[in-house]
């Protein structure tokens, strides 16, 4: 199996090496794994899908 790093899954997905790093951790780029203080990406990894996020609440209290 080929890797890649961070810097050139920035490249190939289009977003900041900060933003791989962070999907990274969270444990969200299958089959990417960390040695030492450096990432492991398999070159065939997709990247993955924006987490959905929920209704804005107005808060306690709050009239519409």
């Amino acid at each position: 199996m080929e890797f890649i790093t961070i810097k050139e899954a920035a490249v190939k997905w289009s977003i900041s090496t900060r933003r791989v790093q962070v999907l990274c951790n969270e444990g969200r780029v299958e089959g990417a794994f960390k040695h030492g203080n450096a990432w492991f990406i398999p070159d065939k990894a997709v990247k993955p899908l924006q987490k959905k996020r929920g209704p804005k609440t107005m808060g306690v209290g709050k009239d519409k």
